[in-house]
Protein backbone atom coordinates (compact mmCIF):
# COMPACT_ATOMS: atom_id res chain seq x y z
CA UNK A 1 0.00 0.00 0.00
CA UNK A 2 1.33 3.30 -1.16
CA UNK A 3 0.68 6.69 0.98
CA UNK A 4 -2.23 8.76 0.02
CA UNK A 5 -1.46 11.57 -2.47
CA UNK A 6 -2.44 15.25 -1.24
CA UNK A 7 -4.13 17.00 -3.14
CA UNK A 8 -2.30 20.78 -4.38
CA UNK A 9 -5.13 22.38 -2.24
CA UNK A 10 -4.14 20.58 0.64
CA UNK A 11 -0.75 21.59 0.48
CA UNK A 12 -1.41 25.07 -0.19
CA UNK A 13 -3.16 25.16 3.16
CA UNK A 14 -0.64 23.31 4.74
CA UNK A 15 1.86 25.51 3.57
CA UNK A 16 -0.10 28.97 4.81
CA UNK A 17 -0.39 27.49 8.09
CA UNK A 18 3.01 26.80 8.45
CA UNK A 19 3.86 30.32 7.52
CA UNK A 20 1.34 31.58 9.88
CA UNK A 21 2.45 29.63 12.72
CA UNK A 22 6.06 30.87 12.22
CA UNK A 23 5.13 34.82 11.80
CA UNK A 24 3.31 34.33 14.98
CA UNK A 25 6.37 33.23 17.11
CA UNK A 26 8.29 35.67 15.13
CA UNK A 27 5.83 38.15 16.46
CA UNK A 28 6.33 36.55 19.96
CA UNK A 29 9.94 36.95 19.95
CA UNK A 30 10.12 40.04 19.33
CA UNK A 31 7.91 41.25 21.79
CA UNK A 32 10.17 39.51 24.32
CA UNK A 33 13.34 40.92 23.11
CA UNK A 34 12.23 44.11 23.12
CA UNK A 35 11.50 43.43 26.67
CA UNK A 36 8.46 46.58 26.96
CA UNK A 37 6.70 45.85 30.51
CA UNK A 38 3.26 46.56 31.17
CA UNK A 39 2.81 47.57 34.37
CA UNK A 40 -0.30 48.25 36.79
CA UNK A 41 -0.35 52.55 36.32
CA UNK A 42 0.10 52.16 32.39
CA UNK A 43 -3.47 49.95 32.95
CA UNK A 44 -5.59 52.62 35.48
CA UNK A 45 -8.43 54.39 33.51
CA UNK A 46 -10.19 57.18 35.36
CA UNK A 47 -13.92 58.27 35.15
CA UNK A 48 -14.32 62.35 34.92
CA UNK A 49 -17.13 64.25 36.03
CA UNK A 50 -18.84 63.93 32.68
CA UNK A 51 -18.66 59.64 32.50
CA UNK A 52 -15.78 59.82 30.32
CA UNK A 53 -13.35 57.33 30.38
CA UNK A 54 -9.84 59.34 30.07
CA UNK A 55 -6.18 58.25 31.50
CA UNK A 56 -5.50 61.08 33.60
CA UNK A 57 -6.66 61.16 37.25
CA UNK A 58 -9.05 63.38 38.65
CA UNK A 59 -8.25 66.64 39.83
CA UNK A 60 -8.47 66.75 44.00
CA UNK A 61 -9.46 70.89 43.92
CA UNK A 62 -12.89 69.36 42.20
CA UNK A 63 -13.80 66.77 44.48
CA UNK A 64 -17.01 67.37 46.75
CA UNK A 65 -17.68 65.55 49.99
CA UNK A 66 -21.27 63.53 50.25
CA UNK A 67 -22.64 63.48 53.49
CA UNK A 68 -23.52 59.76 54.13
CA UNK A 69 -26.43 60.65 56.69
CA UNK A 70 -27.77 63.03 54.04
CA UNK A 71 -28.23 59.69 51.26
CA UNK A 72 -32.23 58.73 51.81
CA UNK A 73 -32.87 55.01 51.48
CA UNK A 74 -35.76 53.74 50.59
CA UNK A 75 -38.12 50.12 50.29
CA UNK A 76 -40.46 50.25 48.22
CA UNK A 77 -43.20 47.74 49.28
CA UNK A 78 -46.21 46.36 46.70
CA UNK A 79 -49.15 48.45 47.17
CA UNK A 80 -52.29 46.71 45.90
CA UNK A 81 -54.39 50.34 45.61
CA UNK A 82 -51.32 51.37 42.93
CA UNK A 83 -51.29 48.08 41.12
CA UNK A 84 -52.52 48.20 37.81
CA UNK A 85 -55.80 46.88 37.00
CA UNK A 86 -55.94 43.87 34.86
CA UNK A 87 -59.44 43.75 34.16
CA UNK A 88 -60.17 45.92 30.96
CA UNK A 89 -63.30 47.34 28.80
CA UNK A 90 -63.16 47.11 25.52
CA UNK A 91 -65.13 46.35 22.31
CA UNK A 92 -65.06 43.93 19.72
CA UNK A 93 -64.06 45.11 16.37
CA UNK A 94 -63.89 41.71 14.79
CA UNK A 95 -64.49 38.37 15.28
CA UNK A 96 -64.89 35.39 13.07
CA UNK A 97 -66.02 32.25 15.01
CA UNK A 98 -65.01 30.16 11.79
CA UNK A 99 -61.29 30.47 12.04
CA UNK A 100 -61.35 30.94 16.39
CA UNK A 101 -60.31 34.38 16.79
CA UNK A 102 -61.18 38.34 16.67
CA UNK A 103 -59.86 41.57 18.28
CA UNK A 104 -61.30 44.02 20.79
CA UNK A 105 -60.30 47.80 20.92
CA UNK A 106 -59.55 48.83 24.33
CA UNK A 107 -61.36 51.78 25.66
CA UNK A 108 -58.74 53.40 27.69
CA UNK A 109 -55.52 52.73 25.78
CA UNK A 110 -57.27 52.27 22.17
CA UNK A 111 -55.08 49.34 21.63
CA UNK A 112 -55.92 46.13 19.69
CA UNK A 113 -55.90 43.25 21.32
CA UNK A 114 -56.07 39.37 19.94
CA UNK A 115 -58.48 37.32 21.71
CA UNK A 116 -58.93 33.61 21.01
CA UNK A 117 -62.26 31.30 21.07
CA UNK A 118 -60.87 29.30 23.81
CA UNK A 119 -60.54 32.51 26.20
CA UNK A 120 -64.45 33.45 25.43
CA UNK A 121 -66.47 32.75 28.58
CA UNK A 122 -69.84 33.40 26.47
CA UNK A 123 -70.06 34.01 22.74
CA UNK A 124 -69.50 37.68 21.35
CA UNK A 125 -69.99 39.20 18.11
CA UNK A 126 -68.79 42.53 16.35
CA UNK A 127 -69.48 46.00 18.45
CA UNK A 128 -70.13 44.03 21.77
CA UNK A 129 -69.14 45.66 24.75
CA UNK A 130 -66.98 43.21 26.86
CA UNK A 131 -64.96 42.51 29.91
CA UNK A 132 -61.50 40.52 29.75
CA UNK A 133 -58.08 40.11 31.39
CA UNK A 134 -55.09 41.19 29.67
CA UNK A 135 -52.83 38.27 29.76
CA UNK A 136 -49.48 37.16 27.78
CA UNK A 137 -50.07 35.32 24.42
CA UNK A 138 -47.43 33.53 22.01
CA UNK A 139 -47.34 36.52 20.01
CA UNK A 140 -48.18 39.95 22.38
CA UNK A 141 -50.91 40.83 25.03
CA UNK A 142 -53.88 38.94 24.69
CA UNK A 143 -57.31 38.88 26.03
CA UNK A 144 -58.45 36.27 28.68
CA UNK A 145 -61.93 35.37 30.30
CA UNK A 146 -63.95 37.41 27.99
CA UNK A 147 -67.44 37.30 28.66
CA UNK A 148 -70.20 40.48 27.92
CA UNK A 149 -69.95 43.49 29.90
CA UNK A 150 -73.52 44.08 31.43
CA UNK A 151 -74.63 47.02 33.84
CA UNK A 152 -75.18 47.08 37.70
CA UNK A 153 -78.27 48.11 38.26
CA UNK A 154 -78.82 49.50 42.14
CA UNK A 155 -82.42 48.82 42.29
CA UNK A 156 -82.22 45.45 41.28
Amino acid sequence: MGRSQGTYNKKEVRKKQDKKRKEKSEKRAKKKSEGKKSSFDDMIAYVDEFGQITATPPDPDKKSVVDADSIELKITRNNPQASPDYIRKGVVTFFNWSKGYGFIRDSVSQQSIFVHANSLLEPVKENDVVVYEIGKGPKGPAAMKVKLFREQQDGA
